[in-house]
């Protein structure tokens, strides 16, 4: 299990890199676009367009870092009250319950990419982009998501079975704000208990 969840987050972090990557691109070329209106009423067909593409496909493309690192946004104002074991068990039902809701969306997106492609589906644009283009990177970063949502609720459903809250509070919990101080900190040289350098 350790070595799977090594190798996703070795491609998720790719995938957000390959995301973040293709987001300045797609500001690039809206700024270029911005400024040749401005200053010489010239525009460049179509940044509008293309930024929203890579807009979409880097979303999902990150989602799977962001369960992985559970950055996910919760609402917790409950949860930290509650015993231990029962905030695993809630941890497990809300992986899956997510898990279900991807698995319906993943499905749509799918043939909704699948009819892009039977029909040749372009936008109503002057580009005329093929359909199948951009929604294939989206589908890509869903099915990335969804396989490593099946990892995590595995992953948390066998730390519970098992007893081994602290693996459930790991893999699918929210973070407390310890961890999330230390990550904010790493690399400074800082150390929480003693509370500075």
């Amino acid at each position: 299990m350790q070595q799977l969840h090594l190798l996703l987050e070795q491609i998720s972090r790719r995938a957000v890199w390959i995301g973040g990557l293709a987001l300045l691109i797609a500001a690039f070329i809206v700024t270029v676009d911005v400024f040749m209106r401005k200053f010489f009423s010239i525009t460049m067909s179509g940044s509008d367009e293309v930024s929203g593409y890579v807009f979409a496909a880097s979303t999902t493309w990150a989602y799977s870092f962001c369960l992985l690192h559970r950055a996910n946004v919760r609402i917790d104002a409950f949860y930290n009250f509650l015993p231990r074991a029962a905030r695993a068990v809630l941890d497990v039902i809300g992986a899956i319950l997510l898990l279900l809701y991807m698995s319906v969306l993943t499905k749509h997106a799918t043939l909704v990419f699948l009819e892009s492609v039977a029909n040749g589906s372009v936008s109503v644009t002057t580009l005329q982009t093929p359909l199948w283009i951009p929604q294939l990177a989206w589908v890509c970063g869903l099915y990335l998501f969804l396989i490593t949502l099946v990892f995590v609720c595995l992953h948390a459903l066998i730390g519970l079975l098992s007893g081994d809250l602290v693996r459930v509070q790991l893999t699918a919990g929210v973070r407390s704000l310890e961890d999330e101080i230390m990550e904010e900190t790493h690399g400074m040289g800082i150390n929480l208990k003693k509370g500075g350098a």
